[in-house]
């Protein structure tokens, strides 16, 4: 498949994942993103043997937008500090049927993933074994009966952005898993990792990296906003 790159040196390349496609190989066997990737620097730079890339961060499956990945073991192990540390900004897109109200806030749940159903749960107050979950998130526009929603998650949850959406505003579209009665035609959900802002993990150079919206089904309506979502 064509990867589409969006920043690459030695240590790091970024990449904008497409729907329906793991970020890393699993049990299953499927056709990863992580692999994509690699047989990209393989060929690109002639690499003879196996190529390093580490996995810095997952998106969903059916999830759009950036992802980075290192190109050498130190790039790993500093961008994996800076994640933790949660010093690294991420702007998401979503899309809702019901607009938000208020219009801007901030989201606080517990959540607790349930490894059967991969399936996340949420609480109002802490559960045994929930974790904290934070996200901000801002009305940006609405167009063909969708509203447009910026979210800036503050921890990194497994599902946290679809269920805290599916909790407060009815759910992403598309995301039949939380709530949504019907699927997207390409299976895909309305929610796109749209950009990230870090430091370079070697140079310390300040880095704002941006995935371009799809523009396919609703979201050709929201391309001409681009610009707002990425503005703090």
């Amino acid at each position: 498949m064509n990867i589409e790159v969006l920043y690459e040196d030695n240590h790091l390349i970024a990449v904008n994942k497409p729907a329906g496609l793991v970020v890393q190989d699993n049990e299953h066997g499927l056709p990863s993103l992580e692999e994509h990737v690699k047989e990209y620097v393989r060929v690109k730079y002639d690499k003879p043997g196996a190529v390093f890339l580490g996995c810095i961060h997952r998106l969903d499956t059916n999830v759009t937008g950036i992802v980075l990945f290192a190109r050498t073991s130190k790039a790993l192990v500093r961008m994996n500090e800076q994640f933790k540390e949660r010093t690294i900004n991420k702007t998401y897109a979503a899309l809702i049927r019901n607009k938000p109200q208020p219009m801007a806030g901030t989201l606080t749940h517990w959540l607790k993933k349930d490894p059967k159903q991969n399936k996340t749960k949420l609480y109002d107050e802490e559960r045994e074994g929930s974790k904290k979950a934070v996200l901000h998130y801002q009305f940006i526009n609405t167009a063909n009966h969708c509203f447009l929603v910026k979210v800036n998650p503050i921890t990194g949850r497994p599902h946290q952005i679809r269920v805290q959406l599916a909790r407060t505003f009815t759910g992403i579209i598309g995301d039949v898993k939380y709530g949504q009665t019907k699927p997207t035609a390409d299976k895909s959900i309305y929610l796109h990792a749209l950009g990230l802002s870090f430091n370079h993990p070697v140079t310390k150079e300040k880095l704002n990296l941006y995935a371009p919206m799809p523009n396919f089904g609703n979201w050709k309506f929201f391309n001409d906003v681009e610009q707002n979502l990425l503005e703090e």
